[in-house]
C-alpha cells in the first residue's frame, strides 16, 4: 500500500457527548447512563468539556469547525443555562464563524415547551427528536418514558422555537409490528411537515437486554413491505432519500451527518466519545476514544489519561472510508476518494471493477454509485473492501 498524501484537511465537526438518560432503553447500544433517580453535575461536566477542547487544539489549530452535534444519552436534560455555557466557552476556544448547524438531540420525555426557543438562543439551530414511535404500546415495548402526546408536544415546540431545521427520528420493523402500524408512524411524522426524517430499521445490538432476551420481531417479508411501502410514501411527500436511513426536504439535508458520509473529519469530546482527525501534515490519520464512564471522564478530562489515540493503517482507509460513503444514495464523486484517505483510486480499481461486473457497483471516471441491488446488499458490497490477512 502506498505512502498517504493528503493536498488538505478535510473539513472538521464537532461531535459533543453528553451521557445521561433518565432511563437506558433495551435496545440501545449507546454509552448512555440512566439516572436512577439522580441528578446530573451539570457545572462540572461542562468544565471537563471545554477542558477536554483545550486539550486538543494543537491537532486542529487554525481549523475551523463547520458543525456541531450533541449527541447522547439525552442532551435534553441539560439546562439550556448550561447549553450556553458550554457554546460560549466553545465560541473562545475554536474558530466558529463558519458554523453552519448546530444540533441538539431531544427526547419527548424531557418537557420542551419553552427549552427549545432558549436552545436556540444560545446558539442551536437545529433538534433532533428521538420519538421512535407514536404508537402507545411500542413505546412502552421499546422502554421509552413518553407517550405520544409527549411527542406531538416536543414536535410542536420545535415548530415554534424558530429553529432552522429539526428531525424527526423514527424505527420500524418493532416487536411484533404489523405493516399498517409502521406506515401510521410514518404518516402520523408527515403529517407534521418534518423537513428532515431519520427511518431505521430497529437491529439486536450485542450487549443489550434486546440482545440477551430478543422479542419477536417481524418476518422478512413484513419487513420488505414496511420499506417499500415507506419508501413510496416518503418519496411521494417529496423527501430526498439521500441517505441509507436519511431523508430530507431540499436544504435541509442533516450537513453534520453527511461530513461523517464523507468521510470528514470530527473532533469528538466528552465521555466516550470518538473523533477522526486527519493530520495532513504527518501523512496520516488517528482516532481518538475518550474514557467511557462519566465518572472517570470528570476525573481525567483535559488529561492525556482520558484519550486513547491510534493511526488508522493505510490498508484499512479504503474499507473505513466505503463503510460511511457508500451510505449515500448518490454514491460520491471520485476525487472524494483520494482527498480524504491520501490514496490513489488505482488502489481499489480492481475491487470496483469485480463489483461493476456483479452489478453492485456504477463506476465512471467522475463517479462511484451503489446500484439498486448494491444498496439493498450494502453489507457484502463493504466485505470486498476489508484487507486481506
Amino acid at each position: 500500500m502506498q505512502l498517504l498524501q493528503f493536498t488538505e484537511n478535510p473539513p472538521l465537526a464537532l461531535y459533543i457527548h453528553l451521557p445521561w438518560c433518565v432511563e437506558k432503553c433495551p435496545y440501545c447500544d449507546f454509552n448512555s447512563h440512566g439516572l436512577k433517580g439522580g441528578s446530573i453535575p451539570e457545572r462540572d461536566y461542562i468544565d471537563a468539556l471545554l477542558r477536554d477542547v483545550e486539550r486538543e487544539l494543537p491537532l486542529i489549530w487554525g481549523r475551523p469547525i463547520e458543525t456541531i452535534f450533541m449527541g447522547g444519552g439525552t442532551p435534553s436534560l441539560f439546562s439550556p443555562e448550561a447549553i450556553d455555557r458550554l457554546m460560549g466557552g466553545l465560541r473562545a476556544l475554536l474558530d466558529l464563524r463558519f458554523c453552519t448547524e448546530v444540533t441538539i438531540e431531544v427526547n419527548p420525555g424531557t418537557e420542551m415547551a419553552g427549552q427549545l426557543a432558549d436552545y436556540r438562543a444560545a446558539g442551536v439551530t437545529r433538534a433532533s427528536i428521538g420519538v421512535q414511535s407514536f404508537n402507545e404500546r411500542h413505546l412502552k415495548r421499546l422502554g421509552r418514558i413518553h407517550d405520544a402526546k409527549a411527542a406531538y408536544r416536543t414536535i410542536e415546540a420545535a415548530q415554534a422555537a424558530g429553529l432552522d431545521s429539526f428531525n424527526i427520528d423514527l424505527m420500524f420493523g418493532l416487536p411484533e409490528q404489523s405493516s399498517t402500524e409502521a406506515l401510521a408512524d410514518l404518516k402520523t411524522a408527515l403529517s407534521f411537515k418534518p423537513p428532515h426524517l431519520s427511518w431505521y430499521q430497529l437491529t439486536l445490538e450485542p450487549n443489550t437486554p434486546f440482545a440477551a432476551f430478543p422479542p419477536v420481531l417481524p418476518d422478512d417479508e413484513t419487513l420488505d413491505a414496511m420499506q417499500a411501502d415507506g419508501l413510496t410514501l416518503l418519496q411521494q411527500a417529496g423527501f430526498d432519500h439521500y441517505e441509507v436511513s436519511a431523508f430530507a426536504q431540499p436544504r435541509h439535508q442533516c450537513q453534520h451527518n453527511r461530513n461523517y458520509w464523507e468521510f470528514g473529519d470530527y473532533l469528538g469530546i466528552g465521555a466516550g466519545a470518538h473523533g477522526k482527525i486527519t493530520l495532513a501534515g504527518e501523512n496520516r490519520i488517528e482516532r481518538r476514544i475518550r474514557t467511557q464512564h462519566p465518572s472517570a471522564f470528570l476525573a481525567q478530562a483535559g488529561t492525556e489519561a482520558a484519550i486513547s489515540a491510534h493511526t488508522v493503517p493505510t490498508d484499512e482507509l479504503p474499507f473505513e472510508f466505503m463503510l460511511n460513503a457508500l451510505r449515500l444514495m448518490a454514491g460520491f464523486d471520485v476525487p472524494l476518494f483520494s482527498a480524504r484517505t491520501g490514496l490513489s483510486i488505482k488502489v481499489i480499481s480492481e475491487t470496483l471493477r469485480q463489483l461493476e461486473q456483479d452489478e453492485l457497483m456504477t463506476w465512471s471516471i467522475a463517479r462511484i454509485q451503489p446500484t439498486a441491488r448494491g444498496a439493498r446488499y450494502l453489507n457484502d458490497v463493504l466485505q470486498r473492501f476489508i484487507p486481506e490477512g
